[in-house]
């Protein structure tokens, strides 16, 4: 006697393979890449754009930051080890002592400060194509610690409060005093000794 050829019920198979790709779907974590968070400029207008290409930004107000290929920093035209930067950003920032060689100071009527000294200094990183990634991010985070720094200390001698203390008008009143401008140009090769 022969026996009966058995039929196979595929449709249970399909539930189970969906069940198990929304298990994996629910269950996985991606990586999110993180970026850095910078405030871009507001787009000018054609005239803020013509009188902006008429001005020339002078020399003593910008901070020179280049990082070569071979992750060295030269910073306003002569190496720097990546642990002077921090505090040389800073006294750029501010030019406690008014330097011709560090940036210009502009009266400016600023909230909580009326009319106040507000700093023309612009910091300027180049780097190499060939620079690590690694070094970039180290070069980015002591810039914005030095803007930190700044912010913190004026806001701890105008309003005894640390700057993450503040309200949001007293935190955009240091911004305009102090803002951070870091500028970065496009990526190419600056010198690998």
């Amino acid at each position: 006697m022969a026996r009966p050829k058995g039929e196979f019920n595929a449709a249970p198979m399909a539930d189970i393979a969906f069940l198990l790709l929304i298990f994996f779907l629910v269950a996985t974590t991606f990586d999110v890449d993180t970026g850095i968070m910078r405030k871009l400029p507001p787009i000018p207008d054609e005239e803020q754009q013509r009188q902006q290409d008429d001005k020339q930004i002078k020399e003593r107000n910008v901070f020179e930051v280049l990082i070569n290929s071979n992750d060295q920093l030269l910073v306003e035209g002569d190496p720097m080890d990546i642990s002077n930067l921090r505090e040389s950003a800073k006294e750029f920032i501010v030019n406690p002592r008014n330097e011709t060689d560090l940036p210009e100071m502009e009266m400016k009527e600023v909230p909580f400060f009326g009319e106040t000294e507000r700093t023309k200094g612009i910091v300027s990183l180049q780097n190499d194509r060939g620079t690590s990634y690694e070094m970039y991010m180290k070069v980015q985070n002591e810039l914005t610690a030095a803007y930190n720094e700044v912010h913190d200390d004026l806001a701890m001698r105008k309003f005894g409060q640390h700057y993450k203390e503040l309200t949001k008008e007293k935190k955009d009143a240091i911004d305009e005093k102090y803002p951070m401008i870091i500028s970065e140009a496009e990526p190419k090769n600056v010198g690998g000794n």
